[in-house]
């Protein structure tokens, strides 16, 4: 396999070639065809845009927040004017048991109409369900986030299956070809029987892995082609050659300090100590009086006496007013149980606070973790390449083993494997951290795009 290098400083390095390329020289080298990604591959937005529209614990989140904006209006009608209509109708008969001497007959109409002049603990429950819709923007916001990270998980987690099975089959193939030569030296006479036992089987190790690895990418396959509800879906491979977008330079001490106040957890739990302050507000205003305009008009028409009608009209309006004088201790009771409830929601949106400061410094050092470990891996498959050579120059000229092949080209692929997880793992903690900082929005997910094939 050849290694092409640049003269970048004193000594030239081995160029690093992405897991799609070396594959692919490592297949023509066997004879065997390799191609990467089909035409017909779909990009991360595209899934996310089909999920978006698909995923059921999204659209309830979404169903939930669009609720909200008519429960808010059903709130407000406390404070608007409300009219109703009355009707009755009756006979009436006098004596009945010996015999009538006199019945009537009747029918009125009524229209009653209030309008609340003053009432504070309408107005509280007014202030709650408005809060209460911001809370529930704040879920649709989770929710959404959340949507965006499984299915760039999914997404990932094919393209992680797939470069593990690339891998596995690439190493089985250059095993096979190891155990023809072990075979071949061994008929000559110029090998013992034990390298040819030794290449068998890793061999046969190498044809369970296959096994394995091609039933992890069914079984990958299947769980996003759920998430996003379509068939066969393939996903864009790392464009090549790799170029993984760079991670923000922000201090973590500043992104954690936007975490705690604009993350929709954080949010959330905000609302949720405002809308307990309202309700010690409403508890307290059961002391206060309500004021109402109130009127009304009543028509009716009925038998006064034989064969006489008598119609009649009576309208009012008026104020109406509500003073509570005892309630039996109810009111004070009910003030100290929303005090306690109010301390209760004052804690857990510090709890919230605590938990979105702890999960966005972890997303940071685990994407700095990610970047480190991607750079050191690829030094590590330069290196395991220079090694796998030297190797088997060793073993051609007699001064190394079968074993020792076998071991080297364990290792080159292993640490390519490796190398396209960690590129994988560092996309998904670019998301992560964006996530836990509360800050992840369909827009990121056209850089991640920028890096896969078009």
């Amino acid at each position: 396999m050849s290694v092409e290098t640049e003269t970048r400083g004193p000594k030239p390095r081995p160029r690093r070639r992405p897991l799609a390329a070396s594959l692919a020289l490592a297949a023509a080298a066997l004879g065997l065809s390799f191609v990467p990604g089909a035409a017909s591959a779909q990009s991360l937005l595209e899934l996310y845009e089909a999920a978006h529209n698909y995923d059921a614990s999204y659209l309830a989140a979404r169903a939930l927040a669009e609720s909200a904006i008519y429960r808010v209006e059903q709130t407000r009608a406390l404070n608007r004017a409300s009219a109703s209509l009355s009707g009755n109708a009756a006979r009436v008969e006098s004596n009945p048991t010996v015999g009538s001497n006199f019945s009537s007959n009747g029918f009125g109409l009524g229209v009653n109409g209030r309008q609340p002049l003053f009432n504070r603990s309408n107005d509280a429950t007014i202030a709650q369900a408005e809060r209460t819709l911001e809370s529930s923007l704040a879920d649709l916001d989770i929710a959404e986030q959340d949507l965006m990270l499984r299915v760039s998980q999914a997404y990932f987690d094919v393209l992680g299956a797939q470069d593990t099975l690339q891998t596995t089959r690439a190493n089985k193939a250059a095993i096979s070809e190891q155990l023809a030569s072990a075979k071949r030296n061994f008929e000559v006479g110029t090998a013992t029987i034990t390298d040819t036992r030794e290449a068998q089987a890793r061999f046969d190790l190498a044809t369970a892995q296959e096994i394995a690895a091609d039933n992890d990418l069914v079984t990958k396959r299947i769980a996003l082609d759920q998430l996003v509800g379509r068939s066969n879906v393939q996903p864009r491979d790392l464009a090549v050659p790799v170029m993984l977008p760079a991670t923000a330079a922000i201090p973590v001490d500043e992104l954690v300090g936007r975490a705690a106040q604009e993350h929709p957890a954080v949010r959330r739990a905000r609302v949720a100590f405002e809308v307990a302050q309202l309700e010690t507000e409403k508890a307290r205003a059961q002391r206060l009086p309500t004021v109402d305009a109130v009127a009304s008009v009543q028509s009716g028409r009925g038998t006064i006496a034989a064969n006489v009608t008598g119609y009649n009209s009576v309208g009012s309006i008026g104020v109406q007013v509500n003073v509570p004088l005892y309630t039996g201790g109810s009111i004070q009771n009910r003030i100290k149980e929303t005090l306690v409830l109010e301390d209760r929601s004052r804690n857990d949106l510090e709890a919230a606070r605590r938990a979105v400061t702890q999960t966005t410094r972890q997303a940071y050092y685990t994407l700095q973790s990610s970047t480190a470990q991607v750079k050191a891996l690829e030094a590590a498959e330069a290196s395991s390449q220079l090694a796998l050579e030297a190797t088997q120059l060793g073993y051609r000229v007699g001064i190394r083993v079968n074993v020792d092949v076998l071991n080297a080209q364990s290792q080159l692929y292993q640490t390519r494997r490796d190398l396209a997880r960690a590129r994988y793992d560092l996309l998904l903690s670019t998301l992560r951290l964006r996530q836990a900082s509360g800050r992840l929005v369909p827009s990121d997910i056209l850089g991640i795009d920028a890096v896969l094939v078009r």
